[in-house]
């Protein structure tokens, strides 16, 4: 089945529209983007109306900010892990510790912002455990994998094409990083190690994470040993 993939910038993550058979969005952005997300979905001449699922690879404020909007407007089911989904039902805002020195030092920074940022709560409709969700019903063909590691909900989506989508499992933009690599914020890096060994077994192949722009999973292969 061809799969198109459509990046679209919410704030400062990637999030992802998915067409196969069907449609499916990855990541809700960060908060108040829902005029920006329209004129993304013009430009790609998808009907809001086609996108049937949400699936909110983790709970931190930038991935959940618009899900509640986005969700109004395209009527789509949002699927997220049950350890984090009262995140977004609650309008919940914990924030991972660095495990880099420039991760712990951007980390209280990005504290002292919370308490201007607003997370609109929503119900969350497919809560997810730790095995796998099939995306086929969806008229994708791939599937929802549990990763954790950056959070302890965290999950990526993995296609059959090998393209895997991984939210903060892997980060490519500045001023996060100069290159692609490991995230510099983690509640488990060795958890983060162990999905990722995961997806590579599973043929993860193509890598996008919700900052910056995708690349080989080879890079993350050599950052593994």
């Amino acid at each position: 089945m061809r799969v198109n993939i459509h990046p679209i910038t919410l704030g400062f993550d990637y999030c992802y529209v998915i067409q196969g058979e069907g449609v499916i969005m990855i990541d809700g952005g960060a908060p108040k983007q829902a005029k920006r997300f329209m004129e993304a979905i013009e430009r790609l001449s998808v009907k809001p109306e086609e996108i049937k699922l949400i699936v909110i690879t983790h709970g931190h404020w930038d991935h959940i900010g618009s899900a509640k909007d986005i969700k109004e407007i395209t009527g789509a089911k949002i699927a997220m892990h049950q350890q984090e989904k009262d995140w977004l039902e609650k309008s919940l805002k914990p924030l991972p510790p660095g495990v880099t020195l420039w991760g712990r030092i951007f980390a209280k920074t990005m504290a002292m912002f919370m308490p201007l940022v607003h997370i609109p709560a929503t119900d969350v409709d497919v809560v997810l455990g730790d095995e796998e969700l099939s995306l086929s019903e969806y008229g994708i063909p791939g599937r929802v994998i549990y990763t954790p590691g950056h959070s302890s909900g965290s999950v990526s989506v993995l296609l059959e094409t090998g393209d895997a989508f991984v939210g903060d499992l892997a980060m490519n933009k500045f001023p996060l990083r100069f290159s692609p690599g490991l995230p510099i914020f983690a509640e488990d890096l060795q958890r983060v190690k162990e999905s990722w060994k995961l997806l590579l077994d599973q043929g993860a192949e193509t890598i996008y994470p919700a900052h910056g722009e995708p690349f080989a999973a080879d890079i993350i292969r050599k950052a593994l040993l």
